[in-house]
């Protein structure tokens, strides 16, 4: 893609918007490299990054790509043997701890995102070197006194040294201070001196290191502090010498890094590029293009990226499907070069990755070249010498054309006379259109107003200009020439009628004819737009409906369907339940028969039982209040009962669990749910049962209660049930140790102490009590 293309059509400026977003200078110095690609698998690739992130930014989480830096330049003069200083070797701490951040986060995103989860594998955390490095450097680059043992050494030797230098400079600011001319100690040459006045030169004695401007007062250092200061010099030389050995090892361990760590910046610089393209099409509200390699573009209500979206007008665009060239007419500032460059600018971003401004499935293709001959020729001011300058650049795009490149051309054969330049312009478009390229041009010549009716592979087009207003509308009707609007704007300024009548009776018959086709057809265009507006309303509201009859019929299905589950579930129930006590009963009456003889009217009363023992099914009960209070009725043995089951009455023998109980019914002792049990009458005689007691004795509970350790919900669990345990020991002051931590333990305990009924107060333990890691309660 050639550079006057990208300069022509303002890529420039989409790069500009582009590197505000890098979070990054490696991602900054990315996108100000953006260029096309014209292999469509790398652009499918790119475009794949960009949706990724997009998906990411919707979920309103930001990368954490701060602290991250281009440490390219330190890591190479580290592999040649340079020393790096304390600054370069935090930074690239920071950016190992960055890179580690972001592979963490991105990894923990439930979301489908195979493309950048593939990139960050490759990051390395490499935790050892930067834990190193954070050891020897605090967070302002300076080297810490633990950075080494020597280090410590000499830098407390250092404060000894400087500690008895100021100590006795003190001592002269304080007796001898009339021969200072400030009364304080200041450094020249790093070493400590004090401003002596000139006359005092010789009271004070020792070494000048430096005079005032005026030479009134001397910077001296006292003869006796000159073996101090030297030995702290010499203390200072060593500390300079250890943080030098200290950087050196740093330095080969980083060297040894090499390639991991330039691997890793690598693939941060690529992620931040990714996510600055992402925020970018957030900013333009923009979609990911679907993308081919056979010429097709088609757009809905796209818009020019650089223009502000409260001014810019959107159209729809389509071509290389049933057409591969598109002449737009239309007047002056109607928009035409603006609609050009959209198409042109909105293509070289789609083959950089970047989403376009557009309605979702928009498509465009991959061309090999874009070429546009745009420049400013719409003024009278034409000449020959800007004819000469458009026919050159022509001309150079005529070399280069084929079936993979799109074509713009501005006022194609403007500049010449109105007839060559519009012979000429037919011409040229025969050939681009010949070659199977895909041109969009426009022009101002009436002739080439009827060029699309005689081309099969060419439409017309033009900006709708409002007649009322006298104002463009910038919208682009596919289809439809632009006609000239000189009579009715003429009329509408208040020409008089007489004088526009005269002018058309000038005007030939067949540019009349070409007039009215075109006024007709765009009549024809406007009633169109509305009837398929309409149509599409009527559509949408009709799929909607259908769309809930469907729903409300499938809602119907599966209630039909769970109805018939839940009554084929009640019937086998019922019927499992009557085998169940038929097989009781046959079982009974065959007990009996073999223990003795039965009676008539006990074998009389056994075969009721026996026919009644069958399910009632698709019958309600008559009072279901009755039966659902009944079943809330406490049962006790004796109680007098009727067993629904059989309608037989009966009498309780025992509760064997909640839902169960043993009754006797007749000569038969039977096992019954507690819903199948009516009662009837209250029990013939009380059992008495002891009552349960609790014991007061404290032995088995503590006096505290350790928390620290637990998590959050389990730990106030234990507490409510201690506190309990407590107050039925008889305790009247506990201690609960939650810690002290980051107090949400002691804040949660707190609380839930405050709302306890029986706890008259609570406290913070003593010192020797634990202090604020514990809380002592009293109960009431």
């Amino acid at each position: 893609m050639n550079e006057r293309i990208l300069r022509v059509l303002e890529f420039n400026k989409v790069a500009e918007q582009l590197t505000n977003h890098a979070a990054t200078s490696l991602g900054k110095d990315l996108a100000t490299k953006l260029k096309p690609s014209t292999d469509i698998n790398e652009v499918v690739a790119l475009q794949n990054e960009t949706d990724e992130a997009v998906q990411i930014l919707r979920l309103n989480v930001a990368i954490p790509l701060g602290g991250i830096f281009d440490i390219r330049g330190s890591v190479k003069r580290s592999v040649i043997g340079g020393i790096l200083n304390s600054g370069e070797c935090l930074d690239i701490a920071n950016t190992i701890y960055g890179g580690r951040q972001v592979k963490d986060f991105i990894e923990k995103l439930e979301d489908d995102l195979p493309i950048l989860k593939k990139q960050v594998e490759g990051i390395t955390p490499l935790r050892d070197l930067e834990r190193k490095i954070k050891s020897c450097i605090d967070d302002h680059g300076y080297m810490m006194d633990s950075a080494s043992e020597k280090l410590r050494a000499i830098r407390s030797s250092i404060r000894t040294y400087e500690s008895r230098v100021r100590d006795k400079l003190d001592n002269y600011t304080k007796t001898k201070s009339n021969m200072l001319s400030d009364a304080i100690i200041t450094i020249r040459n790093d070493r400590y001196v004090l401003p002596v006045k000139q006359e005092y030169r010789g009271a004070i004695g020792g070494i000048v290191h430096d005079q005032s401007a005026s030479g009134q007062t001397l910077f001296m250092e006292p003869k006796t502090v000159v073996d101090l200061n030297n030995q702290l010099q010499e203390a200072t030389l060593k500390e300079k010498q250890e943080i030098e050995r200290i950087l050196k090892e740093l330095s080969d361990e980083i060297a040894n890094n090499e390639d991991v760590l330039l691997n890793n910046v690598a693939i941060l610089a690529s992620i931040d590029f990714i996510f600055s393209r992402a925020k970018l099409a957030q900013e333009m509200k923009a979609a990911m293009p679907q993308m081919n390699d056979s010429g097709r573009i088609k757009m809905q209500q796209a818009r020019h990226p650089l223009i502000s979206m409260d001014e810019v007008v959107a159209n729809d665009i389509e071509i290389g499907s049933d057409y591969t060239a598109i002449v737009i007419t239309g007047p002056n500032t109607g928009g035409k070069t603006v609609t050009l460059k959209m198409i042109g600018l909105c293509t070289l971003m789609a083959q950089s990755g970047l989403q376009i401004p557009a309605f979702d499935g928009c498509e465009l293709a991959v061309f090999d070249d874009v070429f546009a001959d745009i420049g400013d020729e719409q003024s009278i001011e034409q000449n020959l010498s800007t004819f000469s300058s458009h026919m050159t650049n022509i001309v150079d795009i005529l070399k280069h054309v084929n079936a993979r490149t799109l074509v713009l051309f501005d006022e194609l054969g403007a500049g010449t006379d109105p007839q060559e330049g519009a012979a000429l312009a037919m011409a040229i478009l025969d050939e681009v259109v010949s070659r199977n390229a895909r041109v969009i041009a426009t022009t101002h010549y009436p002739e080439l107003k009827a060029y699309g009716y005689n081309r099969s592979n060419v439409i017309n087009a033009s900006v709708e200009f409002d007649v009322e207003t006298l104002q463009p509308t910038y919208r682009l009707l596919i289809g439809i020439p632009g006609r000239s609007n000189a009579f009715d704007i003429s009329r509408r300024l208040g020409l008089d009628e007489q004088i526009i009548d005269h002018a058309k009776s000038h005007i030939g018959v067949d540019s009349k004819n070409v007039e009215n086709m075109i006024a007709s057809l765009e009549q024809s265009q406007i009633q169109a737009e509305k009837d398929y507006e309409e149509a599409h309303r009527v559509l949408l509201e009709s799929e909607q409906l259908r769309s809930e009859m469907e729903n409300e019929w499938s809602k119907l299905e599966q209630q039909r369907e769970s109805i018939y589950k839940k009554a084929e579930e009640k019937a086998e129930k019922a019927l499992q339940k009557a085998r169940e006590e038929a097989e009781a009963i046959v079982n009974e009456i065959r007990n009996m028969k073999t223990n003795a003889e039965l009676k008539e009217h006990e074998w009389i009363e056994a075969k009721k039982m026996l026919e009644e023992a069958r399910p009632n099914l698709g019958k309600k009960e008559k009072n279901s209040e009755q039966t659902s209070n009944n079943s809330q009725q406490e049962l006790h043995p004796g109680d007098e009962i009727k067993l629904l089951t059989v309608n037989q009455n009966g009498t309780v023998l025992e509760k064997i669990s909640e839902k169960e109980y043993l009754v006797q019914v007749g000569i038969m002792k039977v096992k019954a749910k507690r819903k199948d049990l009516q009662k009837v009458g209250k029990k013939k005689q009380q059992i008495e049962k002891p009552l349960a007691t609790i014991k007061g004795s404290n032995y088995h509970v503590k006096t505290e209660l350790d928390l620290r350790g637990e998590r959050y919900e389990n730990a106030l669990h234990q507490l409510e049930k201690y506190i309990d345990d407590a107050i039925l020991a008889g305790y009247s002051k506990v201690s609960i140790i939650h810690g002290k931590g980051t107090g949400a333990l002691r804040k949660g305990v707190q609380e839930f102490v405050k709302k306890h009924p029986n706890i008259a107060k609570q406290r913070a333990g003593t010192a020797g009590e634990g202090g604020s890691g514990v809380t002592v309660i009293e109960f009431q």
